[in-house]
């Protein structure tokens, strides 16, 4: 309740009393002046002293029934502020802890991206700028600092910048004590020191590429196996050992797939581990989903999970990603699993979800999930009758950008029955993304309201188009 209410009801509580105010005893006068020193606290913010002097004046005026009354009516003006200012604060709170995961997820993302291009910069050997970029990545201090410095000392080395490479496996031993990247760490020192006072060997280049080459040809091999694995656990680049697992995953060998599928569980680098995860997809046989199956529920890394379940998707296993879509109580897993459905085309499984999600977080992930299947009966479904304005909002954006006939159609007949503001506003703006100029003069020919025609002509003027040229000077013209 806002504090000038408050401040009403309490001078008409005071007001109640006039009589007494003038006619009863000194005790009803204190009364009078609690009551109105309560008034005046309310109004500077101070809810507890409001509610002592509302009190005080009740205690003195028990036998007076009008200004007890009064009293009982700005007691009752105070909780209801004092609720007020709760909600509000849940509200606040609400907003920022959504703000600081939407900031978190934005610097986990850049993170992702100074890492991916570090990557992108070893394998093309443009060692400093792969420097640069894991520097970056390493000043976020997030969940790939270890990893980065890893690497940032692997390019270091390749530059012959033998002392700083040392420096950065030092830092990542020392800070990073318990981290996956160690044991490669100790390969790449080993190595280091061994060159150590020597130049750097152009050949070692080339030997990368005869080595790639050479990697094509050991496929279904079972003598190549411990070859491979040895490369996996040297200091190897990213994209030689990322060729070596990827052999492994073209073998049949039963030994091939039983390296790669420790690899998924963790017997690697974080880097390769998710690489074995998507072999393991790619070539997703029963054994292989079964064993991405184990190690997804034994794992806590939602990362990992992620790509368990893309992995599920790519094999085509629409039962294992509707279970966790099902029963992940992780919401952020939950959200990952409908995404997968969406792409996989699993029209029925995600409205039956729909139905009984309770979460509107989920249901939007729903919706997002239906346009990338294409489900435009179940959104104009949504669109039509859900009783969320926020919900039925978002399932008109996304048939909207869908642009086709028969969504447009859906658009035009809803702008026609629904009463919300913003729902037509974004059939307006989805019919204006689809190029649909005809819907949009048909529309704007029947509005009486002129904001909203004034939204359409605007949309109009910028489609190009004949239709919509046409119309435009019959505005002129009239």
């Amino acid at each position: 309740m806002k504090r000038h209410t408050l401040t009403a009801m309490m001078m008409a509580a005071l007001a109640a009393a006039p009589a007494a105010a003038q006619t009863t005893s000194e005790t009803v006068r204190q009364a009078q002046a609690q009551a109105a020193d309560a008034l005046r606290t309310i109004n500077s913010g101070e809810i507890q002293r409001a509610l002592e002097s509302a009190e005080m004046a009740r205690a003195l005026t028990i036998t007076d029934a009008r200004i007890a009354s009064a009293v009982d009516a700005a007691r009752a003006g105070f909780e209801w502020q004092a609720g007020d200012r709760q909600r509000d604060a849940a509200q606040r709170a609400t907003e920022d802890a959504q703000r600081e995961k939407e900031r978190a997820q934005r610097e986990k993302e850049r993170e992702g991206s100074y890492y991916e291009q570090g990557q992108n910069a070893l394998d093309s050997a443009k060692w400093d700028r792969a420097v640069s970029y894991f520097d970056r990545a390493i000043e976020m201090k997030g969940p790939k600092v270890d990893a980065a410095l890893y690497w940032k000392a692997y390019a270091q080395n390749k530059q012959g910048q033998r002392p700083e490479a040392l420096s950065t496996i030092g830092a990542l031993t020392k800070d990073y004590p318990k981290s996956r990247y160690l044991s490669d760490a100790k390969a790449l020192e080993a190595e280091v020191k061994q060159n150590a006072g020597q130049g750097v060997d152009p050949k070692t280049e080339s030997d990368e590429e005869v080595k790639l080459y050479a990697l094509n040809a050991l496929q279904n091999s079972d003598e190549a196996i411990p070859v491979l694995q040895k490369l996996l656990q040297g200091t190897s680049s990213p994209r030689l050992k990322a060729r070596a697992l990827f052999v492994l995953a073209q073998s049949n060998s039963p030994k091939a797939r039983d390296v790669l599928i420790n690899i998924a569980k963790g017997g690697s680098n974080p880097d390769l581990q998710m690489k074995a995860v998507q072999y393991l997809g790619i070539h997703g046989g029963a054994e292989n989903r079964a064993a991405l199956a184990d190690i997804y529920a034994s794992s806590s890394d939602v990362d990992l999970k992620k790509r368990i379940l893309n992995a599920f998707m790519v094999a085509g296993d629409k039962t294992r990603v509707l279970s966790a879509a099902q029963s992940e109580q992780n919401g952020e897993l939950r959200a990952s699993a409908v995404q997968q459905l969406g792409v996989m085309g699993a029209s029925e499984e995600l409205w039956s979800l729909y139905q009984k999600e309770s979460t509107v977080e989920v249901k939007k992930q729903i919706i997002r999930a239906m346009f990338v299947g294409g489900n435009v009966t179940r959104l104009t479904e949504i669109a039509k009758t859900d009783t969320n304005p926020e919900l039925r909002l978002l399932a008109v954006r996304n048939l909207g950008v869908m642009g086709s006939k028969r969504s447009s159609d859906t658009l035009v007949d809803i702008y026609g029955t629904d009463k919300d503001v913003d729902v037509k506003k974004a059939v307006v703006n989805g019919l204006f993304v689809g190029g649909n100029a005809d819907a949009l003069v048909a529309l704007a020919r029947k509005e009486q309201d002129p904001v909203m025609k004034k939204d359409m002509v605007a949309k109009l003027s910028n489609m190009h188009s004949k239709v919509a040229t046409d119309f435009l000077l019959e505005i002129l013209n009239k």
